[in-house]
């Protein structure tokens, strides 16, 4: 394994093979160890000023969204007009929490990112200016007159991990967990409590950890198009910090998903234990 300077590491798979991954120094949180998330439902509270992260991995994530809103926008980035006052809603949140942070600088017109980027505020596109200022995804979930669940409205989804925005846009939560086996109409029930019982103000998250075969970031699939598990080889952990936030103004649930990859030999000895027995993730 070679790293190259800042989180770009390039991986030598023999034969003359490599592949360069946008990776993290380390694991902040450990899904899988932690009695905080390894137990269901594994839900905690956010931290004030913990909603949204900056980590070593900022920058190159960060040049590959920009490079994917521009080239592959309809893939990657969605809002139904309904969705618009929300996604608003979300760029004034998402100012106000980086107001209290250290690595951005907010002027009236524009901010400063922590890679020294400067990012105009067009509140006329507020999910795109939203998804240039921070490395989470972001998801927002309305719940429509009429209907007894909460519905994908609006989304700037550049690291889907094996799903496809163009799939789940605009799908309900049931919709949106079909391919699911554990969802049933038990636990279809239970999370829309839970979306319905999000307050403004106190956010939680969770947290997951899958391994992966590919470290791309950008990985879409439909629920049809699933690619085959590969050779055995080089390995990733891919693991997912996952939001649920109740927007004041239009009381929409944003839900934002940071991602961490690291390779699957950088773990402990323990850590490689506890996943020993996982297939790779295409």
């Amino acid at each position: 394994m070679v790293c190259s300077p800042g989180s770009r590491w390039i991986f030598d798979l023999g034969g003359g093979a490599f592949v360069t991954a946008i990776c993290q120094s380390h694991l902040p949180i450990r899904p899988w160890a932690e009695p905080r998330t390894s137990r269901l439902p594994g839900l905690n509270p956010v931290a004030p000023g913990q909603w949204l992260l900056v980590d070593d991995a900022y920058a190159p994530q960060m040049a590959l969204r920009e490079r994917l809103l521009v080239d592959r926008p309809d893939e990657v980035l969605r809002v139904s007009p309904g969705a618009a006052p929300a996604a608003r809603d979300l760029l004034s949140q998402i100012l106000a929490e980086l107001a209290g942070s250290p690595d951005y600088r907010i002027a009236e017109t524009a901010v400063v990112c922590p890679d020294g980027r400067r990012v105009a505020l067009d509140f006329a596109a507020p999910l795109e200016t939203a998804a240039r200022l921070v490395q989470e995804d972001l998801v927002l979930m309305q719940k429509p007159p009429g209907m007894d669940e909460h519905v994908l409205t609006a989304a700037a989804l550049c690291f889907p991990a094996s799903w496809s925005l163009a799939e789940k846009f605009l799908r309900p939560l049931t919709g949106i967990h079909g391919p699911v086996e554990a969802y049933d109409a038990d636990l279809a029930r239970r999370v829309q409590r839970l979306f319905d019982g999000i307050r403004p103000g106190r956010p939680i998250w969770r947290a997951n950890a899958l391994v992966y075969a590919d470290p791309a970031l950008f990985q879409p699939r439909t629920e049809a198009d699933r690619r085959p598990v590969p050779p055995e080889g080089a390995r990733w952990l891919r693991v997912e910090r996952q939001c649920l936030a109740r927007l004041p103004e239009t009381g929409a649930v944003a839900f934002t998903i940071h991602t961490y990859v690291v390779p699957f030999e950088s773990l402990d000895p323990e850590d490689r234990v506890a996943f020993s027995g996982a297939e790779p993730v295409a």
